[in-house]
């Protein structure tokens, strides 16, 4: 069996790329550590955030229509940091950079150690930024031990 060893990039349209770059040149570049490229396909121009482990580029949609997260597709992205701490950096330097993001919080119904930040792109693509979480660390660790 072929395993899956990551996610390699998520392609986000969006309806004006300018303010989306804007955006997403905050969460990105200067809160995340992200670099970025632009090229074109098709003829259109893309804009592609990367780190060492995924890409997520924007282009530009065809339909003129508001995202509705609990319709068909994307409902969400989450994106994980190592720690509490992390996550309470990213929601200050998010709101620090103008970006309205929930300030980090315990979201014990998710699970006992589940600290995240919200936020909505220009779109309406919402994010999340959560901790490293234990239950995540133990299948990561067990994947391949008996009963893991």
């Amino acid at each position: 069996m072929t395993s899956i060893i990551g996610i390699d990039h998520i392609y986000i349209t969006v309806s004006d790329l300018a303010r989306s770059m804007a955006f997403y040149d905050v969460v990105f570049q200067q809160v995340l550590g992200f670099r970025r490229n632009e090229f074109a396909l098709g003829g259109e121009p893309h804009v592609q955030y990367y780190n060492q482990h995924f890409g997520y580029v924007l282009r530009p949609a065809r339909v003129a229509q508001a995202h509705e997260p609990y319709a068909p597709g994307l409902h969400h992205l989450c994106l994980r940091v190592a720690s509490v701490d992390d996550v309470r950096a990213v929601a200050a330097a998010l709101n620090a950079a103008g970006i309205a993001a929930t300030p980090a919080a315990l979201h014990g119904d998710y699970a006992p150690d589940y600290w995240a930040t919200f936020f909505t792109d220009p779109d309406g693509v919402r994010l999340e930024v959560t901790n490293y979480r234990q239950e995540r660390r133990e299948r990561m660790e067990r994947w391949d031990a008996p009963g893991g």
